[in-house]
């Protein structure tokens, strides 16, 4: 009862598998920073600071 492996299948499957995560976490990043951005904007717009934390001059 030796055991069947398939050497090429499991070969492919990582590395789709490192494509497809690669992907899906460069997707997700993308979106935190949009998200971290636009809540920086809405905190600057309601104290009237701009997004890096320095008072605007009036």
């Amino acid at each position: 009862m030796a055991k069947q492996n398939a050497p090429e299948k499991t070969a492919k499957t990582p590395s789709a598998r490192e494509a497809r995560l690669k992907a899906a976490l460069k997707a997700n990043m993308g979106r935190r920073k949009a998200q971290a951005r636009a809540r920086a904007e809405d905190v600057a717009q309601d104290t009237g600071n701009d997004p890096e934390g320095s008072e605007k001059d009036n």
